[in-house]
């Protein structure tokens, strides 16, 4: 595991007893909550002040919520990952936060253990999704991106049919090795570097050099960027 003292927390929930307890919790673990925030618009007020390296970010808040506070944060203060965490079970809710820019998402009812791990994930930059929504999320992703590129049969599959991508993440995307695309084709799927490595018999730090170079080249913060990155442009089958 690695040193969690180091990741200094921001807890953004409108509710306070639900902030209390996740500063409980956290502490307790070891990590530093350096700050908390009520509503959107003073979490992006704190992100910017307290530059915290993993946002705790509720959906649902007064004024503005979750969802666009991410959107802000990720453009102003992009060394600070975003987890949500949402009591809502809901499709909308993970692709929108994802595609604001949101490094993972979690379910409130999570067990301790795997707050911690998706905590620990985002930071080092790393993608945490919820077992229950992943699958659905990426069905989600496909059938818009179908829709976009006019109802093409299908999920976002045959790679020949690419929404349409800003010419600079297009050359990004072709200076991709043909094992770099392997291994994004990977990521999309929703496996650890342990399974990549295993799917494609290498070592696990061949595999975590690889993502490097994958999230290197397309200028993604992390691994969902990437693999959202991806679907866009086609390049990936699912």
């Amino acid at each position: 595991m690695s040193d969690v003292r180091r990741i200094g927390l921001l807890l953004v929930d409108d509710q306070p007893l639900i902030r209390m307890g996740l500063r409980m919790v956290l502490e307790a673990r070891g990590f530093a909550v350096v700050g908390e925030a009520s509503d959107g618009g003073e979490a992006i007020a704190q992100a910017a002040a307290l530059a915290p390296d993993v946002i705790l970010m509720d959906v649902r808040m007064p004024g503005l919520d979750g969802i666009q506070a991410t959107r802000a944060i990720v453009h102003a203060s992009p060394g600070s990952r975003i987890l949500i965490l949402t009591t809502f079970d809901l499709d909308e809710y993970a692709f929108a936060a994802l595609d604001a820019g949101a490094s993972g998402f979690l379910l409130k009812d999570a067990q301790p253990t795997e707050l911690v791990a998706a905590i620990e994930a985002v930071a080092t930059g790393d993608a945490a999704v919820s077992p229950r929504v992943t699958r659905r999320l990426l069905d989600i992703v496909s059938g818009r991106l179908s829709d976009a590129q006019g109802g093409a049969a299908g999920s976002v599959a045959s790679a020949g049919a690419p929404l349409a991508v800003d010419p600079d993440t297009a050359a990004r995307l072709g200076e991709l090795t043909e094992r770099e695309r392997e291994v994004l084709v990977a990521m999309a799927e929703g496996l650890t570097n342990s399974e990549i490595a295993s799917r494609l018999f290498l070592s696990e730090s061949t595999v975590k050099t690889h993502v490097g170079r994958v999230l290197m080249k397309l200028d993604a913060r992390d691994r969902v960027q990437a693999v959202i990155l991806a679907l866009r442009a086609g390049l990936v089958s699912l």
